[in-house]
């Protein structure tokens, strides 16, 4: 069976990898640890846990168990003392307090939701994301960088406070794979803080697994403004250290005009400027529900169809 590695963190995690539990891979998710914003954020200032929430959603998208079993692993709390957190999150924090360990936390939930691969925290120390941007302002934390308007403008540096080692299930997971997968995900927040991990950048160089790029669909205003898929390529090579890269998978299907409108305010399309043998080009689109186009939910309209992504994944699998 080949071996899938998958890097990043957030939403953009989740639609590769519960695309691909569809198929005879086996499949690990190496997950960001900088997420401080919302519940997580929460959860680690009071409790000294480390960040659940991005976790969490690559347990929920590898999941084979019930639909309600995964509804209520993302189900949150309106009001209350718990207004805010997930349940999902808390089970994550509780577990990692009777266990004493994070690892053996997400092990045990990846039983509970008869998880098909395995999560993997890139590193097990607790860590800030940090960005020094070119007007001297110092960005603290993920949550800051997330919101932020002006790293478009130049940033001096971005790295993680402490500097942490990898985790060693990370690493042996990196080093062993057929295929690894990098992206989609937020530049600055889910995919550079993996790559800023000490080992993470020399295993992918020194792997001997085939690489994939997928580049975002949606750029994020104030931080990638403008980019095309040249410049997501250029800030993964300067974190990686080379380009490492065997495929880049890329977008070239055109959203309604109504939907781009309605993320004019957050971002523009992500455009392909590369003429490159390594590029695949194709539709990647998911489907808007006709519910969804009432209510015009950002979140939810412009992303990645995790069927499309999966197969194109696994016709290179395939020749591997």
């Amino acid at each position: 069976m080949k071996k899938v590695v998958v890097i990043g963190g957030g939403t953009g995690n989740f639609a590769v990898l519960n695309g691909l539990k569809n198929f005879d891979v086996d499949i690990s998710a190496i997950v960001s640890m900088a997420d401080d914003g919302g519940s997580t954020g929460i959860l680690r200032d009071e409790l000294g846990v480390l960040p659940p929430g991005d976790v969490r959603q690559c347990l929920v998208a590898l999941s084979t168990s019930s639909r309600l079993m995964r509804s209520l692993m993302n189900y949150r709390f309106e009001n209350g003392g718990l207004g805010g957190h997930s349940f999902g999150n808390l089970l994550l924090s509780a577990l990692e307090k009777v266990t004493g360990s994070f690892e053996k936390a997400v092990e045990e939930v990846g039983k509970i939701l008869a998880i098909k691969g395995k999560v993997i925290p890139v590193t097990t120390h607790q860590v800030r994301l940090k960005m020094i941007l070119n007007n001297r302002q110092v960005l603290e934390g993920e949550k800051d960088i997330y919101l932020s308007q002006e790293i478009d403008q130049g940033y001096k540096s971005i790295y993680l406070e402490p500097y942490p080692k990898a985790n060693p299930h990370a690493i042996h997971e990196i080093m062993n794979a057929d295929l690894v997968v990098v992206g989609p995900g937020g530049l600055h927040t889910s995919l550079i803080p993996n790559l800023l991990v000490e080992g993470i950048s020399d295993a992918v160089r020194k792997s001997q697994a085939k690489k994939i790029f997928i580049a975002n669909l949606m750029n994020r205003k104030g931080q990638t403004t403008g980019f095309k898929v040249g410049h997501y390529l250029q800030e993964m090579v300067r974190y990686i250290g080379s380009d490492v890269f065997d495929y880049i998978l890329v977008n070239n299907q055109t959203p309604a005009q109504e939907l781009i409108d309605v993320y004019a305010e957050e971002g523009d399309l992500v455009l392909n400027d590369l003429i490159d043998e390594r590029i695949i080009s194709t539709s990647l689109l998911g489907e808007v529900k006709e519910g969804h186009k009432k209510d015009l939910l950002r979140r939810n309209l412009i992303r990645h169809d995790s069927k499309k992504l999966s197969q194109q994944l696994m016709k290179i699998v395939n020749n591997l």
